[in-house]
C-alpha cells in the first residue's frame, strides 16, 4: 500500500498544486480530502496555466483518476466549470476519471448569500471569508440538515432542497438580507443531478481496494495547517480539517493506510496569508510589495480564488515547527525560493519573545498570536538567479544555507526546493555533497 499525503504548512496558498503535480505523475489516484473552491491551486506545464478549486490538480496526467471525497463541500456549478474548462483543452473528463463521494456536502446559492448576510453583520469583526459558502455548508453538515451529492440521486430531491431553501431564507430574512427565488434554484440542481449522476460513488470503498491491492494514492489537501479549524488560527480558521489527519476522515480510509503513509509538507520560502487574523512575522513597505509581486503574473502574491493580495511576511520557523509536529511530516517542499533573489539579509523566526522569555514552542498552540514579538536570525543573500537550477549543488551557497537552516528549524528534511512556476523548475534534495 501507498498513501502519500501533501499538506500546506502555513495558511494556505503554499504552491501545493505543483507539488501535487510533481507526484501525481507515479500516483494511481489523486484525492482532494476537505474544503470546497474557496481553494485555489494553480499549476504551469508548457506555458499553460491551469487553476483549478475543487478538481485535484493530479487530473492533468492522463492515467491518473481524480477524486473529490466525502470530506469536501462541493458548490456543483463551480464543479461544472472546471469540468468543461479542462475538457476545452484536451484533458479527458469522464465517470472512469473522474470520482465524487456521495457523502460529501452540496453548497448551494442559499449557503453563499448566508455567507455574505453573515460577514456583513459581524462588521468589523468578519473574519474575511472568500463568501464562497465554505462555512454556512460545514455549519448545515454538523447540525445535520446538510445536502450531500447522494442526495441529487433521490427521487424526493427537490422537496429536500425546497425544504433548506426555505430555511435558508428565514434566516436571511432575520438578518435583512434579500431571500431567494427557490423555483430557478430547483430548476438549476434538477439540471445538475442529470449531469454528475454517473460520477457519484462510494469513494471510500474505491480508494481502500486499491490501496490494498497496492496501488498508490495522493491525498491533496486544501489551505493549510493554520487554517484548521481545530488546531489553526481559529477563529481566523476554514471549516474543515486541512491537517495531515484530515486525509483518513475526509477520503473514508482505515487506519490500515496509516502503515505505510508518507507525509510532505509544503512551505513558501517567506510567509502569507489572506484576510484577517494574528500574522507575528508581517512586513509591509517596499519590501513587502517585492515578495508580493505586481499581479500581472498568475504566481504573484494574488489569491487564485479571491484576487486579493496576500499579506506577506518572513518565514515563522516557530509555526513552521508546530505545523511539523501537528502533521507528522516526513519531509517538507520549499517553494518560491527563486523571489528571495537580491533580497539581503534574509530574515528568519526562529523564536517568539514574550516577557522577555524566549519561546522556541508555542505553549498553547497558534492562541493569541498577537502577545508574541518575533525573534529573527538574520541570514546572508544572494544574487545569482535559481530558476535554473536542477541540482542541489546547482544552487549558490547561500541559498542552500537559507534552506538547511529550514530543515534544522521544523527538524524536517527538504526533499523539494521549486525554483519557479514551471513544472520542471524544481530541485531534488534527494542527494547532496
Amino acid at each position: 500500500m501507498a498513501l502519500q499525503i501533501i499538506v500546506g504548512a502555513q495558511w494556505g496558498d503554499e504552491g501545493k498544486g505543483r507539488i501535487v503535480d510533481w507526484f501525481a505523475a507515479q500516483a494511481d489516484y489523486v484525492a482532494r480530502y476537505n474544503g470546497g473552491d474557496n481553494a485555489g491551486h494553480t499549476v504551469t506545464v508548457g506555458g499553460q496555466i491551469y487553476k483549478l478549486h475543487l478538481i485535484p490538480s493530479g487530473i492533468i496526467h492522463p492515467e491518473t483518476i481524480a477524486v473529490l471525497g466525502n470530506g469536501m463541500v462541493i458548490n456543483p456549478k463551480t464543479l461544472l466549470g472546471e469540468m468543461e474548462m479542462l475538457r476545452s483543452v484536451g484533458i479527458e473528463i469522464s465517470p472512469k476519471r473522474l470520482r465524487i463521494s456521495a457523502f460529501a456536502h452540496l453548497i448551494t446559492p442559499a449557503h453563499r448569500a448566508l455567507d455574505s448576510a453573515f460577514e456583513r453583520a459581524r462588521g468589523s469583526a468578519s473574519l474575511g471569508t472568500t463568501g464562497r459558502g465554505i462555512g454556512p455548508a460545514y455549519t448545515d453538515r454538523a447540525a445535520r440538515r446538510g445536502l450531500r451529492l447522494g442526495d441529487l440521486l433521490a427521487p424526493d430531491f427537490s422537496a429536500r432542497l425546497e425544504r433548506h431553501l426555505d430555511e435558508a431564507n428565514r434566516t436571511l430574512a432575520f438578518l435583512g438580507a434579500p431571500t431567494l427565488e427557490p423555483g430557478a434554484i430547483l430548476s438549476e440542481y434538477l439540471s445538475y443531478a442529470q449531469v454528475l449522476k454517473d460520477y457519484i460513488t462510494d469513494v471510500s470503498l474505491e480508494l481502500n481496494l486499491a490501496l490494498q491491492s497496492g496501488k498508490s494514492v495522493l491525498a491533496e489537501g486544501a489551505q493549510g495547517t493554520l487554517l484548521d479549524i481545530d488546531f489553526g488560527t481559529y477563529p481566523y480558521v476554514t471549516s474543515s480539517h486541512t491537517i495531515a489527519a484530515g486525509a483518513l476522515t475526509g477520503l473514508g480510509l482505515g487506519l490500515h493506510a496509516v502503515a505505510s503513509a508518507c507525509t510532505l509538507g509544503v512551505v513558501k520560502a517567506f510567509q502569507t496569508r489572506v484576510g484577517a487574523g494574528p500574522f507575528p512575522t508581517e512586513i509591509g513597505g517596499e519590501l513587502a510589495e517585492r515578495l508580493r509581486g505586481s499581479g500581472a503574473n498568475p504566481w504573484d502574491e494574488y489569491g487564485t480564488t479571491t484576487g486579493r493580495p496576500r499579506r506577506v511576511g518572513w518565514l515563522d520557523g516557530v509555526l513552521l515547527r508546530y505545523a511539523a509536529c501537528i502533521n507528522g511530516f516526513h519531509e517538507i517542499a520549499v517553494t518560491k525560493l527563486d523571489i528571495l533573489t537580491g533580497i539581503h539579509p534574509i530574515r528568519l523566526c526562529v523564536a517568539y519573545e514574550e516577557d522577555n522569555r524566549r519561546l522556541e514552542n508555542l505553549p498553547l498552540g497558534p492562541l493569541n498570536l498577537e502577545r508574541y514579538r518575533p525573534i529573527y536570525e538574520d541570514l546572508p543573500g544572494w544574487d545569482e538567479p535559481v530558476s535554473h537550477c536542477r541540482r542541489w549543488t546547482d544552487l549558490p551557497p547561500a541559498a542552500r544555507n537559507y534552506v538547511e537552516r529550514i530543515a534544522t528549524l521544523c527538524g524536517v528534511p527538504v526533499r523539494f526546493v521549486s525554483v519557479g512556476a514551471e513544472r520542471e523548475q524544481m530541485v531534488i534534495c534527494e542527494a547532496r555533497e
